[in-house]
C-alpha cells in the first residue's frame, strides 16, 4: 500500500491511504462511512456537532525561538510550547493509525511566484472533499511532480484533547508551528478551521515576500481588468457583493496584493447560507450542487430540500464549493492592481452613512479598526447592538503586529492612488434593536457599482462631522434620501445620541488598542462630541 510518506509523521499502519480522490469518490466515501447525506441538489450535507464555527480560544501558535519576536502574542495569538504541540501531534498521529486516511495535496496562492504547497491529511472524507474544493487543485502533471509540501496539516476531529493533560483550553485544539511548517487540528469538525489555518499561515509567510495578505473578496471588470477588493468580517457582505454578475470573481475571502496585482489564495468559496435565496444571491444558491459541502443547514429528511431560514443548528450555516461553480469566475484567480478598496461594515446601530469616501489616513484608521456590530438578543440581557472591532478586518488570522499589515496597505494606497470607500451594509433609519430594516441589497449594490465605475467622481459629497467622513448626496439607482444616515431617522435627536455613542466607542477602542499610532491617523477617525 502506498502511504505517501505519512509514516514520517508517526501514522503507522493505516487501514487505507487515499490521495487526491475526486469529489465523486470522496462523496461516495463519506456516504459509505456515514459522515453525511445527499441533498436534492446533490450536495453533501453534514452536521458538525458541538463546534459550528471557529473556536478562537482553542487556537495556538508554537512559541519557538525562530518566530517568538515576530508574533503579536495576546488573546488572539496564544502561545503553546513545542513540547505540548509535539505531544498532541504524536497522539493525533497514533489516533490515525489503523484508520482510513485521506490526503489532499494542493496549493495556496494563484500567482505561481508565491504559491505554497499544502498537504492536508484528514480523518474524514467529507473534510477532505471540503479542502479539495477550497484550495487550488493541482493538474495531473503538477500532482506527479508535487514533491514535498511546504506545510502539512493533520486534521482529526475525532481525537479529543484532555485540557488538564495536554495544556490546552478544551477538547479541541488548532495549533500552528510556523517553524516546523506543521498544523494540527483536532476535536472540532467545523471545516472552516482547516481553511483559516491555511490563511493564518499565508498571512505569516506572504509578508516576507512583499505581499500584503488580506481578508477580503476581489473581483474585476471583464472589459478593463480593473480590480476591486472588499474587506469585511463575517456577515458584512464580502461574498455576496463580490459575486457580481457584471464582474469576474477572483475570490471571496483570502487574497494577496503583490507588486503585480491581486491573487487569490484559494480555489474555492465558503459562503454563509443563512437566509440564502435564489433572488438575492443566485450565484451562491446555484453553487449548492454535487461537489459542494453543506454544513449545518436544516434539511427535510424526506424531500431533501433545504430550509435556509432555519438557524436552529447555528446561524453560521455554510457551503464550500470550488470557485468555478460561479459562472463568471476568473480562472486563474489573478487580477491587476486594485483601483478601488471597499471596507464593509454591518452597523446594527443604524447610524453610519450607507457609503462614504475615505482619504488615506481615514482608510488606515478604519483598516486598523475593522468595525462591524452584532445584533442584540444573541445573549441573555443584551438589548442593544454590540460593537466588534477586529483589527485589519481579520484579527483572528493575523499572527504579526497590526502595524506590519497596515503600513503595507498605506504604502500601496499611496503608490497606486487606489480609492477607498466605507460601505455600511447594515441597518438604516433606526437601530436593529428598534426594529429597523437593513439597507436593501439592491441599493448597496448600486452604491458599490458607482464606486467601482467612477460615478462618484463627479458627484457632490457632504461631510459627516461625527464620523469624520464624506458621503455622496446622490447615486445612480439609489433614492437620494437613502444616502443620508441622519435623514432616514424620524427622531433626529435619537440619531445624534446614537451616532455620538458609536463614535465614542470607536475613539475608546482606538486609544486602547493602538496608543502609538501617528497623530494624522488618530485624527482621521470619528469625532465624538464631549
Amino acid at each position: 500500500m502506498e502511504t505517501y510518506g505519512i509514516e514520517k509523521l508517526g501514522i503507522i499502519g493505516p487501514k487505507a491511504v487515499y490521495r487526491n480522490l475526486t469529489p465523486a469518490q470522496l462523496t461516495e466515501a463519506a456516504l459509505r462511512r456515514g459522515e453525511g447525506t445527499l441533498s436534492n441538489t446533490g450536495a453533501l450535507v453534514v452536521t458538525t456537532g458541538k463546534y459550528t464555527g471557529r473556536s478562537p480560544e482553542d487556537k495556538f501558535i508554537v512559541d519557538s525561538e525562530g518566530v517568538h519576536d515576530e508574533i503579536a502574542w495576546g488573546k488572539v495569538n496564544r502561545p503553546i510550547s513545542r513540547e505540548k504541540f509535539d505531544a498532541i501531534k504524536g497522539k493525533v498521529a497514533a489516533y490515525l493509525q489503523g484508520r482510513e486516511v485521506f490526503i489532499f495535496d494542493g496549493f495556496a496562492g494563484a500567482d505561481k511566484k508565491y504559491t505554497q504547497k499544502f498537504r492536508v491529511i484528514n480523518e474524514l472524507a467529507s473534510q477532505n472533499m471540503f479542502i479539495h474544493q477550497l484550495l487550488i487543485r493541482p493538474t495531473a502533471e503538477e500532482l506527479a511532480e508535487y514533491g514535498e509540501p511546504d506545510y502539512t496539516i493533520l486534521c482529526a476531529p475525532g481525537f479529543k484533547c484532555d485540557p488538564e493533560v495536554d495544556g490546552v483550553h478544551s477538547e479541541a485544539a488548532i495549533m500552528i508551528d510556523y517553524e516546523a511548517h506543521t498544523i494540527v487540528i483536532c476535536g472540532s469538525q467545523y471545516a472552516g478551521e482547516i481553511k483559516k489555518s491555511v490563511f493564518s499561515t499565508m498571512n505569516y509567510v506572504m509578508t516576507k515576500k512583499n505581499v500584503l495578505p488580506m481578508h477580503c473578496s476581489a473581483n474585476m471588470d471583464p472589459a478593463t481588468g480593473e480590480t476591486a477588493v472588499f474587506f469585511g468580517l463575517s456577515g458584512t457582505g464580502k461574498t455576496t457583493l463580490s459575486a457580481d454578475p457584471a464582474r469576474k470573481l477572483i475570490g471571496d475571502d483570502e487574497h494577496g496584493w503583490s507588486p503585480d496585482g491581486i491573487f487569490n489564495f484559494e480555489g474555492g468559496c465558503y459562503a454563509k447560507c443563512i437566509n440564502l435565496s435564489a433572488e438575492n444571491e443566485p450565484d451562491i444558491y446555484n453553487a449548492i450542487k454535487f461537489g459542494s459541502l453543506i454544513e449545518n443547514v436544516v434539511m427535510d429528511p424526506e424531500t431533501r430540500e433545504f430550509d435556509f431560514y432555519d438557524g436552529s443548528l447555528t446561524e453560521n450555516t455554510r457551503v464550500g464549493y470550488p470557485v468555478d461553480y460561479i459562472n463568471n469566475a476568473q480562472i486563474p484567480g489573478e487580477g491587476g492592481i486594485p483601483k478601488v478598496v471597499i471596507f464593509l461594515t454591518a452597523d446594527a446601530f443604524g447610524v453610519l452613512p450607507p457609503i462614504s469616501r475615505l482619504d488615506k489616513n481615514a482608510a488606515m484608521y478604519h483598516f486598523v479598526t475593522g468595525f462591524t456590530s452584532k445584533l442584540a438578543g444573541t445573549e441573555r440581557g443584551v438589548t442593544e447592538p454590540q460593537p466588534t472591532f477586529s483589527t485589519l478586518f481579520g484579527e483572528p488570522f493575523m499572527p504579526m503586529d497590526p502595524s506590519v499589515y497596515a503600513e503595507m496597505l498605506g504604502e500601496k494606497l499611496e503608490k497606486y492612488g487606489t480609492k477607498v470607500y466605507l460601505v455600511n451594509t447594515g441597518w438604516a433609519g433606526g437601530s436593529a434593536a428598534a426594529g429597523a430594516k437593513r439597507m436593501k441589497l439592491s441599493y448597496t449594490r448600486a452604491m458599490v457599482t458607482a464606486a467601482l465605475n467612477g460615478s462618484f467622481d463627479s458627484i457632490e459629497f457632504k461631510h459627516h462631522d461625527v464620523f469624520n467622513v464624506d458621503y455622496p448626496v446622490s447615486c445612480p439607482n439609489v433614492p437620494d434620501e437613502k444616502l443620508d444616515a441622519r435623514g432616514m431617522w424620524e427622531d433626529k435627536e435619537a440619531y445624534d445620541a446614537q451616532a455620538n455613542k458609536l463614535a465614542k466607542m470607536f475613539a475608546d477602542n482606538f486609544a486602547k488598542k493602538y496608543p502609538n499610532m501617528p497623530a494624522e491617523i488618530v485624527n482621521a477617525g470619528p469625532k465624538p462630541i464631549a
